[in-house]
Parts: C-alpha cells; structure tokens; sequence
C-alpha cells in the first residue's frame, strides 16, 4: 500500500494510478479527488496530472517494454508494477526530468516494501543500461500498431476497418496530443472581446467557439457571469442542427450534465425544453448550468429512462427532439485514456440495442414534420451510421435530413463525422431524421 505519509508529485500520481487500475474508477475523477486533497504546488500538481494521464495513455507500451526485464508481473505487488510503469513513463516522454532523479524518487516509494527498493532500482537500471526494445520487431501489424500506440487490439483492428491503414494510425497518433481547452460563447457580439481576454482562437468548427491549447476556463469571471461553458467544438456543433425557431417544445433525451441543452435553450423565445436524465445528481447538474446561464425558465428537468419516452409523454409532444445518446465514448480516448482498457469490441453491440430502443421511444412523440437529432462521442459505424440506417430501415415513416458544414471534410453521406485527428477535437457524429407522416 501506498502511504500517506508521503505526499510527493510521483506519490499522488501512483495512488491515483492504484484508483485506475485497481478500483476501476476513472481517471478524471480519481485525479481530481486526489489533487483537491493534496498539498502540494501548482507546479507538481500539473506534474501529478502529466504523470496520471501519461502513464495510463501509455499502459500498454510501457507493459510492452517492462515484460522484456519482468519474467512474471503476476509474482508483484501491484503497486510495484505501477510505480517501475509511471517511473518508465518519465524516463521515456519527458524529456526534462533527468533519469537519476526518476530512479532515485522510485527507489524512496518502494522502500515502503521489504526489499521492494533493490527491486526497482535494478530493473529501472537495467532498463536505463541498453536500448529499448524495438517495436518495429513486432511482426504483426494490428500488435505493433496496438503496442506503438497503446490500444487494445480489438480497437487497432476496428479504426483499420473502418479508415484504412493510414487514416487509422493517424487517429491513434493524435490521441497523444493533450486535449485543446475549449468553451462556447453565449453572446457572439462579445466573441472577440473574450477571445482578447482569454487569449483565445476562434474555433475552426464552431462559430460560437473558443479554443487554446491550454488554460483553466471554469475559475473565470466570464465563466461564473454565463458568458462562456465549457463545450467541446464537435458538441457545439449539435443545438444549430435543429435549426431552433424559438417557439417549440424541445425533449432532450440524454441531457446531462447539460450542454447541449443550455445551448439550445440560447435559441428559444417562448418555446421549452424537457430535459430527461436518470439520476438526481445529474439533473441538478443540468439545472446548476441552466441556472449560471441565465435559461432556467426555458428548460424543465424530469428524471426518466429515455427508452420509456414513449409511455410517458403523448404522440405529438415534441416539435425536435434531441439523443445524444449513451455511447462507447471511443471518440473522447484523448482526455479520457482509460476509455480504451474499458471496452470491448462486443460493447458496440450491446450498445447499438440501447441506442435503438432510445430511438424507437422518442420517435413516437415527435410531431408530422418534427426533426430528431442524433449525436454520439464515438466514430464507430456501428454506433452511429449503422443505428440510423436500422432505424429508418424499420421506420418508413422517417426520412433522413441531410446536413451540411462549411468544413466539408467532416460531412459523410449527410451525417457529420469527425475524427479526432482532423481538428484535435473529440471524436463525434451527428445525424438527423425527419418523420414524414
């Protein structure tokens, strides 16, 4: 175990490691816990967070690496092997912390162990003492590309499948690049004035977007006055597909924690918005984020399974209707690695079911001429165009709506698709049907 009378940048960032790898929890959430109970500078704390996110991203190569000087991890206790994985991490990717000092931080963790220290210290030696393992040696594309890149192989082979070699390992090699810090603006009048004050690029996909390679958005006046949210591009992109007149009756299916829906909100007069969510907590999320925004009146909270939309609201309610539905999350791996320990190939099947009875449901109350739009943070097909083209294959009375973007790269047969390399952005679709009669 790790003790908590040690509280260096490398102990935090290991325990968190142990939260991830041993507990399952995710590791946005268990850095966040950790650092706000910490005391420790400014400067390690962006150290605890380059080690946590460097390390998980690069699991499986560092495994790939460690299993040339291990014989048998099975035989380690596991916090032994995450600390030689985060020390290896350092060693590797960052280039300004010099190797001595990551062998000597290590060596002091694992005195916490009976001989643990000898340990360490000879395997990071033996390690430091002759080159890396080559992986260009790894005879079989979809391994190599899978110890390269750090993705499970169901997900190497998946992404090839879909977008050919090249386009393929390019998306796998963006998701090194540290995700960009990204808000909407509610008042685009005030746009380049809070581009001027943040320091901020308009966004090449979003005309209400901000976006900076980094910066902490939610400590600013800006933010605590509604001025700006913090929204990813891609999901910036879904409210303007509903082409939102301001008099109609919206239902958010899967709103939390409420982006998409305050924005929508932004379009309406005297129209609503019912926002359905499962749990309490995130429909006070979603009411929290209405509330700094300044559109509380114009959204209505209820606590629902969407797939039961359709027993709990009469045909004809809604005008649009909005599922961002449930979803692998393959398109979020950049700022959240672990998504790709947790999934399985299988998961998109099971998904696929879930997306589709959400469909079925709400389909039955949007109005004659009422438009549905469906939106993932995932690129599979599987997920996205293949649940559409099911959808309407088994309901003659949708159409699709084809959409269009002034960046034409991501516009696909009428669906918007992007891909995480294209503008270092999520991944994420969005597609859109219309019922006819």
């Amino acid at each position: 175990m790790v003790s908590k009378k040690e509280n260096t940048a490398r102990s935090v960032a290991l325990k968190v490691l142990q939260e991830v790898f041993e507990k399952g929890a995710y590791s946005n959430i268990a850095l966040n816990k950790e650092l706000q109970i910490a005391d420790l500078s400014e400067t390690d704390k962006h150290l605890v967070t380059e080690l946590v996110y460097g390390t998980v991203a690069r699991k499986i190569t560092l495994e790939w690496y460690l299993a040339h000087e291990i014989k048998d991890r099975d035989k380690l206790d596991s916090w032994v092997y995450l600390l030689l994985m985060l020390s290896l991490y350092q060693i590797i990717y960052l280039d300004k912390i010099p190797a001595h000092a990551v062998v000597h931080e290590a060596v002091q963790i694992a005195k916490r162990g009976r001989g643990t220290d000898k340990f360490v210290n000879a395997v990071l030696r033996s390690l430091l003492a002759k080159p890396l393992p080559d992986i260009a040696t790894i005879k079989r594309k979809n391994k190599r590309l899978s110890v390269q890149y750090s993705a499970p192989v169901w997900l190497v082979k998946t992404l090839i499948e879909e977008y050919g070699d090249e386009r393929a390992e390019a998306i796998l090699q963006s998701l090194f690049t540290r995700n960009k810090a990204s808000v909407r603006v509610t008042d685009v009048q005030q746009k380049d004035k809070l581009a001027e004050a943040f320091q901020a690029e308009p966004s090449h996909l979003s005309s209400v977007g901000l976006v900076k390679s980094s910066g902490y958005f939610a400590g600013t006046t800006a933010f605590q006055e509604g001025l700006v949210t913090i929204q990813d591009e891609t999901s910036q992109l879904v409210a303007p597909t509903l082409k939102i007149e301001g008099w109609e009756e919206i239902l958010d299916a899967c709103a939390a924690p409420g982006g998409k829906t305050t924005h929508m909100a932004s379009y309406l007069t005297s129209g609503h918005i019912t926002a359905l969510d499962l749990y309490d907590h995130k429909l006070a999320l979603i009411e929290d984020n209405a509330k700094r925004l300044g559109v509380s009146q114009k959204i209505i909270t209820r606590k629902l399974d969407a797939t039961q939309v359709a027993e709990a609201f009469a045909p004809d309610s809604f005008d649009k209707i909005l599922v961002d539905a449930p979803c692998s999350g393959i398109g979020l791996i950049r700022r959240k690695p672990d998504i790709k320990y947790n999934k399985e190939a299988g998961d998109f099947t099971s998904l696929q079911h879930v997306q589709l009875s959400i469909l079925d449901s709400v389909c039955q109350t949007v109005k004659k001429g009422g438009i549905i739009t469906y939106s993932t943070c995932t690129i599979v097909a599987k997920e996205n165009q293949e649940v559409l083209q099911r959808f309407l294959e088994s309901h003659p009375n949708f159409e699709q709506v084809e959409l269009t973007h002034e960046c034409t790269d991501i516009v696909h047969d009428g669906y918007l698709l992007i891909t995480p390399e294209q503008y270092m952005t999520d991944g994420f679709f969005i597609g859109q049907v219309r019922r006819k009669s």
